[in-house]
């Protein structure tokens, strides 16, 4: 889209906007691709599968990052008695927004029907000083369905001397089972981050986080191997909420992928999560 000025001399920035629908069906003892659409700097590729049980999703956004008025939506349905495994090519990137910029909007949807199972494992999610941010993910499960998900949080990347002292965030992390709300987890950061990060009841001057849950009907039992791992969490009602921190990205992700090897039965991560 080109930038034209209007009658007062100013142009306009360009924004980035995406959209990404994809569903995966089961067929015979496989999981397969049953429709997709995509629109703008959102898309999907699909890996041939280590196990064909599982339907690889890679989502990619052709924009190399996201700014200030950005637009992305996105929806996954798992259909009854299938399982996908979603991720991201590589770490999203939340860039400065202007002081008159409206903030990013990135909502994702996952719909996972009976006997269905889904995996949401996006990499890092890197944040720049002054980023605004508004982010929802809202997950929908049937009575019998079996979720994982994680999200990483990167208030500067420690190699490269960044640090995040400004930034207004809002990120929502909603679960759903037959309808009924499971989880609610909102986070709200906004004006001195770095201050903020360095209180003690919330972050301890950690300057990566993660949230892990797990929703399935022996999500329980996978407390203990996961508390000898040294990771904190919590269980109850069919769900598993493991929270992590770090000093640098390195270091929590190594955390995430040993929990991820509990959760997940040792399968192996999605090949982009080696690049």
């Amino acid at each position: 889209m080109d930038a034209v000025a209007n009658r007062h001399g100013t142009v306009p920035l360009q924004r980035a906007s995406g959209q990404l629908a994809v569903s995966v069906k089961r067929r015979g003892p496989h999981s397969v691709l049953d429709g997709l659409r995509q629109v703008g700097c959102l898309k999907a590729r699909f890996p041939r599968p280590d196990d064909s049980a599982w339907r690889q999703v890679v989502t990619l956004n052709t924009s190399g990052g996201v700014a200030g008025g950005d637009m992305l939506d996105a929806t996954f349905a798992v259909g009854e008695g299938a399982r996908a495994t979603i991720a991201s090519q590589a770490a999203e990137r939340f860039y400065r927004a202007l002081p008159d910029s409206a903030p990013s909007s990135v909502t994702t949807r996952i719909a996972v029907a009976a006997c269905g199972a889904a995996e949401w494992l996006p990499q890092e999610t890197i944040l720049f000083d002054r980023c605004a941010v508004r982010r929802r993910l809202c997950v929908e499960l049937a009575t019998d369905a079996w979720f994982l998900g994680v999200e990483s949080l990167i208030f500067g990347r420690a190699a490269m001397g960044e640090v995040v002292e400004f930034a207004a965030l809002r990120d929502l992390f909603e679960v759903r089972r037959a309808g009924r709300l499971l989880l609610h987890d909102a986070i709200r950061l906004e004006g001195e981050v770095s201050a903020t990060l360095r209180r003690p009841a919330i972050a301890a001057g950690a300057r990566a986080v993660a949230t892990l849950v797990h929703v399935a009907p022996d999500a329980e039992a996978m407390l203990d191997p996961l508390r000898q791992r040294g990771v904190g969490a919590s269980a109850w009602d069919g769900m598993l909420i493991a929270r992590m921190l770090a000093a640098d990205s390195a270091t929590l992700r190594a955390a995430v992928v040993d929990a991820l090897a509990v959760l997940r039965g040792g399968r192996a991560l999605p090949r982009v999560w080696l690049c």
